[in-house]
């Protein structure tokens, strides 16, 4: 049977069922189905939060005696192997479904084609590839780790009408209006992590979480690039850390020196790099406390070496904290945040190709960049930015700005215009890079 509109119009209802759960189904990608009998939706579901079930056999469940000779619309190829359940392919089969009509075909190695295969195998008709584009941005976090080993990185600015971020020594400053806020709220809802550097967390003394009434559940896990523990014990990051998640990524060195007892001015200097995740494993670097079997590889035309440090957002400097003096102050200040509730992780901060592929051995999937300049840049000259989320305010800032990292005229290589949205006053532009 060839694809007609009726596909296409059921599996733009899966996709949108399938956004409901985006963050919050664990390593297991958001997916959604529909059970469509003579034209009417008998079923349907949408990944459970934490992962499981998935989304097939709660649609089956619903649909019951009524699936028997319907159309199942799946935005993710059926699982076909024995996990910690069932393959939803055999509970399609065990249904006595007569399509599956899919999206996207699963990536990992497991699934790849098998589920289409198991399913042929039984007398069941197969499309797959229905609006394919849809689907795969939907799946975008969880195609991103299968297939590059590291979570889908979205990059959010908010840009005066001067081309400024926000005003140097005046922490956290209103670009957008409230009702481009709310928006960027249900972005925060539908990742996994958000990720700022130590200049931001200290100057803005941020929150990170959803605060959008009835989301606040789905708040990401916040990640603090921390080289030398400076995060104030009493900023609002630390103070809610046992009611949402907090990460700091310390710097490998500091792990040695608190084991060394050796003061921070013995540090080696790092020097820059850039470019997407290649062919070159780095067998020195990567969160130490977590089970990181993945390859971490440098792109074509890139050095091994760390990133340098972004000025400004380095403890000391002039948008960062007071770093601890020694191994002893080191230590007490780890212990500190650590009764707080706050996770200590070594892995070079201004890694990215290292430390991305670390995050996603955590079973983080998709991670959203929020600040400063200076962080932002560095996903961006590292090619490490999959999509951009640019808002643009008429509101200026003037003297002592801080200049965006970009804006619409210099939008890098290789990103594709999705389209604008307007909010109140202000404008997003979003921009993705392709698979």
């Amino acid at each position: 049977m060839s694809v007609t509109p009726h596909d296409e119009s059921f599996m733009a209802a899966a996709i949108r069922l399938s956004r409901r759960h985006l963050g919050r189904t664990a390593t297991n990608p958001s997916v959604g189905c529909l059970i469509v009998s003579d034209g009417v939706v008998v079923g349907q579901a949408v990944t459970a939060v934490g992962g499981r079930p998935h989304a097939e056999p709660q649609a089956l469940a619903e649909a019951g005696a009524r699936a028997r000779g319907a159309t199942a619309y799946v935005t993710l190829e059926p699982c076909s192997h024995h996990g910690k359940t069932p393959p939803c392919a055999e509970a399609l089969i065990a249904y006595g479904v007569a399509r599956v009509v899919i999206s996207v075909t699963d990536p990992d190695p497991r699934v790849s084609g098998r589920g289409i295969a198991l399913l042929r195998d039984a007398g069941i008709e197969v499309d797959s590839g229905v609006l394919e584009a849809e689907g795969r941005r939907s799946l975008a976090g969880y195609l991103t780790r299968q297939t590059k080993n590291r979570p889908y990185v979205t990059l959010k600015l908010a840009v005066s009408a001067d081309g400024m971020i926000g005003r140097a020594g005046e922490g956290q400053v209103a670009i957008t209006g409230p009702k481009a806020r709310a928006e960027v709220q249900t972005l925060r809802a539908e990742t996994d992590a958000i990720l700022v550097g130590i200049g931001t967390a200290i100057s803005d003394d941020p929150l990170l979480t959803v605060r959008t009434p009835g989301l606040e559940a789905q708040s990401p896990i916040r990640i603090v690039l921390d080289p030398y523990l400076a995060l104030p014990l009493t900023s609002k990051l630390v103070t809610t850390a046992r009611d949402v998640p907090v990460i700091l990524v310390a710097s490998e060195e500091v792990s040695l020196l608190q084991a060394e007892g050796l003061p921070p001015s013995v540090l080696p200097d790092i020097s820059p790099t850039r470019g997407e995740i290649g062919e070159r494993r780095d067998q020195n670097s990567g969160i130490s406390d977590s089970d990181d079997s993945a390859s971490v590889d440098v792109g074509q035309g890139a050095s091994p070496d760390s990133i340098s440090p972004p000025v400004g957002e380095m403890p000391g400097r002039a948008e960062g904290g007071t770093a601890p003096t020694d191994a002893a102050d080191l230590d007490s200040r780890r212990a500190a945040l650590e009764a707080a509730g706050v996770e200590i992780v070594y892995c070079n901060p201004y890694h990215p190709e290292v430390l991305l592929p670390a995050l996603a051995t955590r079973g983080i999937s998709s991670l959203l960049v929020e600040g400063g300049a200076k962080t932002a840049r560095l996903f961006l000259e590292a090619g490490l930015v999959d999509r951009i989320h640019l808002y643009q305010a008429p509101v200026v800032i003037g003297e002592d700005g801080i200049e965006s990292p970009l804006d619409a005229t210099d939008i890098p290589s290789g990103f594709i215009h999705m389209g604008a949205q307007i909010f109140g006053v202000d404008r997003l532009d979003e921009y993705e890079r392709g698979f």
